[in-house]
């Protein structure tokens, strides 16, 4: 979970009229242009709200990376690239092996992309609050008036803009499309790799077609019950985006950063004799108190979105030893922001607070365990506190019906966006779960271990599990060249 709204342009959608059912085979043929390379795409068609399935439909846009062996090609493994809300027509996803013996087939989910979009804006003015809030959390009453003040309008926006579609964007009904995919591929059980958001797609799937779930690897484990509607009766009353925990994941991986910046003389923050974490809380207690070129929130979010890989350790140095110096820290670049998220899925799936009061009062108590990282992760799900619609197709569990075995992945340092305590959990909570834990932080734990990567492709190819309580080590250290 990286953001909410989706960011959409300024037209209107048209829902199709009633089709066929379902889709007998993919029409694969080129791409659109400056699309990347190697991939095949294609269109199908699927019913807006499954209750109706032959009422209105909507589009799905997917791509092929073709297996290189087509002779010896041992079927498709479909993939979702997380959000909700990023396109995933074209997987980053991939093994050697994998590449050879596999289709790997990306879609973009409904709402999303190239598939049929939620379209929230009618007039470039329309968007501008959407501007203020992305990548934005209140710190002082001031800003919490406008930054609210933001959101009603977006949401608002949606309501007035998005049509139909807007209460049919649940997880629920992207398994049901999934799992149309599955069929138009000729593919009697589903092999998917889910990352982030994309592992709660594979649970809500593994549970409404638990005998169609064949191997489901998920990386980066969203816990299913804290996402959808907590543990207890009063977790009705914390923001969803609270009661995930990412925050205090996200303080583990920046200690853990800190820890292996003060070991290595690449690092560019580090300084013998003084404590980094002390360091790091000077430069937050300075911008909080007087911002200068950058910002209190730029600092947590440009940190928190750097956690998301080992990989940007020596980038996040070179930032925070700048940011030491205001004046300095305004010529670092932004490569870290994240990609915004789907709105209208995490609303529709997840309980939130009727009261929008809950947000600051559940910001500043998330940051007493986890400064800055707890409003960030907080005020992500806002807008679901005036969200215009709702999908009467959520799913709220069971969480624990029988499946082939599924394999979880988790970072064991820390993950800033889905903590590693809920993924230990969801091991708990699935009917047929297996953890392996790579001894690293960041976000995915695919491609950056050769360990990893094995188990995948044992898992993925034949449907064999790694031992339990398998961990494996990283390729590289944080600060190694890559």
């Amino acid at each position: 979970m990286a953001a909410l709204i989706t960011l959409t342009a300024l037209t209107a959608v048209t829902i199709a009229p009633a089709a066929s059912a379902a889709p007998k085979g993919f029409d694969w043929g080129p791409c659109p242009a400056g699309s990347p390379s190697g991939y095949d795409c294609a269109e199908v068609e699927v019913p807006l709200s499954y209750q109706d399935p032959g009422g209105p439909q909507l589009t799905i846009a997917l791509g092929r990376l073709p297996a290189t062996d087509q002779k010896h090609k041992r079927g498709t493994i479909f993939t979702n690239p997380g959000g909700p809300g990023n396109p995933g027509r074209f997987t980053k996803f991939q093994t050697p092996s994998l590449h050879r013996q596999f289709d790997i087939v990306g879609f973009d989910p409904r709402g999303v992309g190239a598939s049929t979009p939620v379209r929230c804006f009618a007039s470039d003015a329309e968007t501008e609050p959407l501007k203020r809030i992305l990548g934005q959390f209140p710190i002082t009453s001031e800003q919490e008036t406008r930054h609210f003040a933001d959101v009603r309008a977006v949401a608002a926006s949606c309501g007035r803009n998005a049509g139909p579609l807007l209460g049919h964007l649940s997880t629920t009904n992207v398994a049901r499309d999934l799992d149309r995919l599955r069929q138009a591929a000729g593919e009697p059980r589903l092999r998917y790799y889910g990352l982030s958001y994309g592992t709660y797609l594979g649970e809500v799937y593994a549970n409404l077609f638990p005998h169609r779930a064949g191997a489901l690897a998920l990386d980066a484990v969203d816990d299913p019950i804290a996402w959808s509607t907590g543990y207890r009766p009063e977790d009705a009353n914390i923001p969803f985006s609270t009661r995930l925990g990412s925050f205090r994941d996200a303080d583990r991986a920046l200690q853990a950063f800190l820890d292996a910046c003060a070991a290595d003389v690449r690092c560019a923050f580090r300084e013998p004799g003084t404590d980094l974490r002390a360091k790091y809380d000077g430069i937050l207690d300075r911008l909080e108190a007087a911002p200068g070129a950058i910002t209190y929130q730029d600092v947590i979010r440009r940190t928190h979105n750097a956690l998301t890989d080992e990989a940007n350790s020596p980038a996040l140095a070179e930032f925070l030893q700048a940011a030491t110096k205001t004046a300095s820290a305004k010529a670092i670049a932004t490569p870290f922001d994240s990609a915004l998220g789907g709105g209208g899925t995490i609303c529709a799936d997840t309980t939130n607070p009727r009261d929008p009061a809950a947000w600051p009062r559940a910001a500043r108590e998330a940051d007493r365990e986890s400064r800055g990282f707890g409003s960030y992760d907080t005020y992500l799900s806002l807008p679901c506190a005036f969200w215009p619609a709702a999908d009467p197709a959520r799913y709220t569990g069971p969480w624990n019906r029988p499946t082939a075995p599924i394999l979880l992945l988790a970072n064991g340092k820390g993950d800033p966006e889905t903590p590693y305590a809920g993924a230990k959990r969801t091991e708990r909570i699935l009917g047929n779960a297996r953890l392996l834990t790579l001894d690293a932080w960041g976000h995915g734990a695919a491609n950056r271990s050769a360990c990893v990567d094995a188990a995948l492709d044992a898992y993925l190819t034949h449907g064999r599990l790694p031992a339990r309580g398998t961990v494996c080590a990283p390729d590289h250290a944080p600060f190694d060249a890559r």
